[in-house]
């Protein structure tokens, strides 16, 4: 006789897992099957679900009739720097609070997140100020320094419990094989923290590859603009092109999808051990 109160939960949480898939991945195929139909069937007054006709005349509009092609190469300098730079600095930044011994160490752990504790807007004036004194306007070095401001501390507190969960005896072999901190970490730490850098990474990237707020202001001209702003600019005040703006949030949407295909398993282990360990 089959279990009355079994059925139930399994059925609850099929439930419970279908619905979060379709609330994950609705949006994703809304998206690009509307990127593929033609302009007759998007603007239909009765959508369909599935596509009743497919074409790509919209991609090519998108790079060929637009300036999506720069907006996106901007928008991958500064999330590919803004990556690398979080992780060199984070790494470093995280082997001398949780491993090195200095004075005011404690304090520095504790008020690593204070970037967090206002709302990233309110230094929307005095970042402009400080940029325009370092006539960094206007360029994309100015939203990667932004970008690795605010990915840093996060990315350090987050390589705390990978750093405390490495043995302090491997340190001390080390040292007593004459390495010093700099061979230490590299050769030793690095190889066992790496699905913490992973998570770094994948976080860094992605926050800057979807950054808008800051984008929008400390980039003025169409060269130097970045692809959420682009885009953006696609939604005109009077007329949307949503085949275009479909087609472009597909696109924007691929490295993230690919590099969560690559790594996503060792972010999600990173968050996990972060939030366990």
């Amino acid at each position: 006789m089959i279990n009355l109160k079994k059925l139930l939960r399994s059925s609850g949480i099929f439930l419970s897992v279908f619905l979060l898939l379709f609330v994950v991945l609705a949006p994703f195929y809304w998206i690009f099957t509307g990127s593929v139909k033609n302009s007759s069937e998007l603007m239909s007054r009765i959508p369909s679900l599935f596509p009743q006709s497919f074409t790509l005349e919209h991609y090519q509009d998108l790079f060929s009739g637009s300036a999506f092609p720069k907006y996106l190469l901007n928008s991958a300098i500064v999330a590919l720097l803004t990556m690398v730079i979080t992780v060199i600095i984070s790494t470093l930044a995280a082997y001398a609070i949780y491993r090195l011994h200095f004075p005011g160490r404690d304090f520095l752990s504790r008020i690593i997140l204070v970037t967090y504790a206002f709302p990233g807007i309110l230094l929307l004036v005095p970042l402009y100020e400080m940029m325009t004194q370092l006539h960094l306007i206007d360029t994309l070095m100015a939203l990667v320094i932004v970008n690795v401001t605010f990915a840093v501390p996060f990315a350090v507190w987050m390589l705390r419990a990978f750093f405390r969960g490495v043995p302090i005896e491997l340190e001390d072999a080390a040292s007593l094989d004459g390495a010093n901190h700099f061979q230490t970490m590299y050769l030793i730490m690095v190889p066992l923290i790496a699905p913490g850098i992973s998570s770094i990474a994948i976080y860094a990237f992605i926050s800057s590859w979807t950054e808008y707020v800051f984008a929008s202001i400390l980039i003025i001209g169409d060269a130097n603009r970045t692809m959420p702003v682009g885009l953006a600019g696609i939604v005109g005040q009077y007329q949307v092109d949503w085949g275009l703006l479909a087609a472009g949030a597909t696109i924007a949407s691929l490295p993230v999808l690919i590099l969560f295909s690559l790594v996503g398993r060792n972010f999600v282990e990173g968050l996990v051990s972060g939030a366990i360990k």
